[in-house]
């Protein structure tokens, strides 16, 4: 993937606290975004002057919710945001950017070549069709779907204490809110809304974290009417 100097956008002096060492990899990330995302419809144009505060350093501060070692899925991936930037930040972490659209898994795939990103992976589908395949710790997602559509995507590729963080705005509690019966009916789980990067980025990054208590409940469910079915064959052969 071919990209230049020329109009490369310049990150805040502040930046580098946040990135440490990887920062010259996030601003090669950066001008990806800025030429050929732009280009292929990826990247609004007026986002370009605001990527490094709006886009990719409210991305980065959601680290600090992903445990070491992490096996992390990014739904809808799109751009690669923020699934890209916590694999630049954390080679200690596993990412599977996540994508059904044929465009953008093609610009992912070229991203995470050019960048040379060996602990990142594309595969091309919908979430709701990857419950058989993926299993993560972490689902991120990010201006994706509604938060009880999200749920419905996200729970089932997680295990047991896995934790979806989904990145929102200013209406973060009240999507909480109307969501949380339809959270809990798809498993067991608690949520709640915090934010992260306070001091690193300014507004903090809106985090709804809804963490899974339980295995699924369809498996929950499945289990229980086992063991009610054979306590019942048992009850009848001793009749």
């Amino acid at each position: 993937m071919a990209s230049g100097a020329e109009g490369m956008v310049a990150p805040p002096e502040h930046a580098k606290d946040l990135f440490g060492d990887t920062l010259p990899l996030v601003a090669r990330y950066a001008d990806l975004l800025a030429h050929a995302g732009v280009e292929r419809g990826l990247i609004g144009p007026r986002e370009v002057p605001r990527l490094w505060e709006r886009h990719l350093m409210n991305c980065a501060v959601i680290e600090e919710l992903v445990p070491e070692g992490a096996d992390v899925v990014d739904i809808g991936s799109g751009a690669g945001l923020p699934g890209v930037v916590l694999g630049i930040l954390r080679p200690d972490l596993t990412v599977t950017l996540l994508e059904p659209l044929l465009r953008r898994t093609v610009f992912l795939r070229e991203c995470i070549d050019y960048l040379e990103l060996p602990n990142v992976q594309v595969r091309r589908g919908r979430a709701e069709e990857m419950r058989s395949e993926v299993r993560a710790d972490i689902a991120t997602a990010r201006a994706v779907a509604p938060l009880a559509r999200l749920g419905v995507w996200a729970l089932p590729l997680l295990r047991k204490g896995g934790s979806l963080l989904a990145l929102k705005g200013e209406q973060a509690e009240s999507e909480l809110e109307e969501a949380r019966r339809d959270l809990s009916a798809q498993r067991p789980c608690v949520a709640d809304v915090i934010r992260v990067g306070r001091g690193k980025v300014e507004p903090a990054t809106t985090v709804v974290r809804v963490t899974v208590t339980s295995e699924s409940g369809h498996s929950s469910a499945s289990k229980a009417r086992r063991s009610s079915g054979g306590s019942r064959k048992k009850r009848g052969r001793k009749r």
